[in-house]
C-alpha cells in the first residue's frame, strides 16, 4: 500500500504518446509536477502540444530526453519523483520485418531501464505499467479453453510468440519483467493497466496511435469492399488516462487491471459511424467471410494464422474489477468512436 504524495513530482514515460498525453495533461490541470521523458525535446512538433497544454494548465511540465534503448537515460527524469507511470513502449501493427528489435526488445530492455532508474532513485513508492489485453491474451480462439466465458485479470497470454502476434507477445515479455523486478525488491509496488483498444480524440494530429490508422481505413475507402468479423474491446483513452492516475494515488490500488468498456466488431463500428455520417464516407456495410479473408490475408497486411485464430470467434472482458478498484466509469463506446472519427475529419488525415 504505497501513500504517494501529489506534490511531488510524477514521471510520464513516453510522453509524446496518445495515452500518455492525457496522462500529462489531467496531471497537469489537477496542479501537479510532471516530469515527462521524450525522445527529442526540442523537436516541436512532437512536444508543442505538451508545452501548450502545460502553459494552459496550473501545473508544471518538465521534459527529458530519454530512450528506452538508452541505459540510464531514465535517471535524471526519476529523481525526486514518488509516482512513475510507464507508458512508453512501441505500439507497431504493421510493416514488421524483425520483430524482435522493432517490438521485443524496446518493450523488454525499455522496462528494464525504467525500473532500473526507479530501483536507484530511493524516492519512488509506486509504479504504474501500461500494459495491455495483449498480455491477457493471445487470439480470441483463446477464450474457447477458459470456464467463465470471458478473460480476467488472472488469465496470461500463452499462444503469442516471436513469430505469432509479436506485439502481443512483446506486451507479456514486458509486463512479466515489470512483476519480476517489483518483486525483487519491497521498497515500491506495482500496479498494472491492461486496456483493450484504445480509442478516442487525441491531443495532437502526430500521435502515432493504432485506433487512429483503423479509423482512417473506415474513412478513407480501404474497408468499402467489407471487414473481417472480428471483435475487440475498445476504451475511451481518457478513461484509460484516469485509469493510471486512480492507480498512482489509490493507496490501496494492486494488481492488473483489464480496462475495456465493451466490445464491439467491425461492422458495428460502421453502423455506429454511419448512424452519424451517414454515407459522407464509404463506410463498410457487410462482413467478408472468412474463407475469402483467409486467402487474401498476406495482402491486406494480416496472416493467415491470425485469421483462423481471430475472425468469427467470440470476444469477452470482465471489466469487474478496474470500476472496484480503481473506481472506473466507462464513456459510451459511440461517444468515443464518433469523437476520435470526427477528429480525424478535423486534422485532414481522410
Amino acid at each position: 500500500m504505497a501513500e504517494v504524495d501529489k506534490s511531488a513530482p510524477i514521471l510520464v514515460t513516453g510522453g509524446t504518446g496518445f495515452i500518455a498525453g492525457w496522462i500529462i495533461k489531467q496531471l497537469l490541470d489537477d496542479g501537479g509536477t510532471v516530469h515527462a521523458t521524450v525522445r527529442d525535446p526540442d523537436d516541436k512538433q512532437k512536444v508543442g502540444h505538451l508545452e501548450t497544454i502545460a502553459d494552459q494548465a496550473p501545473g508544471t511540465l518538465k521534459l527529458f530526453k530519454a530512450d528506452l534503448l538508452d541505459p540510464g537515460s531514465f535517471a535524471e527524469a526519476t529523481g525526486g519523483c514518488e509516482l512513475v507511470i510507464h507508458t512508453a513502449s512501441p505500439f507497431v501493427m504493421s510493416g514488421i520485418t524483425n520483430p524482435k528489435e522493432q517490438l521485443i526488445r524496446p518493450a523488454l530492455e525499455g522496462t528494464r531501464n525504467v525500473l532500473d532508474a526507479v530501483n536507484n532513485s530511493p524516492s519512488v513508492k509506486r509504479v504504474v505499467l501500461t500494459s495491455s489485453v495483449a498480455a491477457i491474451y493471445g487470439d480470441a480462439a483463446d477464450l474457447q479453453s477458459l470456464h467463465g466465458g470471458a478473460f480476467t485479470e488472472d488469465h496470461w497470454n500463452t499462444t503469442s510468440s516471436v513469430s505469432h502476434q509479436a506485439y502481443s507477445y512483446s506486451k507479456l515479455v514486458a509486463e512479466k519483467e515489470a512483476w519480476a523486478m517489483a518483486k525483487g525488491q519491497d521498497r515500491w509496488d506495482l500496479v498494472v493497466i491492461n486496456p483493450s483498444m484504445v480509442l478516442g480524440p487525441s491531443l495532437t494530429k502526430y500521435s502515432i496511435s493504432g485506433s487512429i490508422g483503423l479509423l482512417k481505413q473506415f474513412g478513407d475507402g480501404t474497408a468499402k469492399i467489407g471487414v473481417p468479423k472480428v471483435k475487440m474491446g475498445m476504451v475511451d483513452v481518457r478513461d484509460v488516462a484516469q485509469a493510471h492516475i486512480n492507480a498512482g494515488f489509490t493507496p490501496t490500488a494492486s494488481g492488473r487491471h483489464i480496462l475495456s468498456a465493451t466490445e464491439v466488431s467491425l461492422l458495428e463500428i460502421s453502423k455506429i459511424l454511419r448512424s452519424h455520417f451517414g454515407d459522407t464516407y464509404p463506410l463498410p456495410k457487410r462482413e467478408v467471410p472468412k474463407f475469402m479473408v483467409w486467402l487474401t490475408a498476406p495482402m491486406i497486411g494480416l496472416t493467415r494464422e491470425f485469421v483462423s485464430k481471430n475472425v468469427g470467434f467470440p470476444l469477452e472482458f470482465d471489466n469487474s474489477y478496474s470500476k472496484k478498484d480503481l473506481g472506473l466509469a466507462y464513456r459510451p463506446i459511440e461517444q468515443t468512436i464518433v469523437e476520435h472519427f470526427q477528429q480525424i475529419i478535423d486534422d485532414q488525415l481522410i
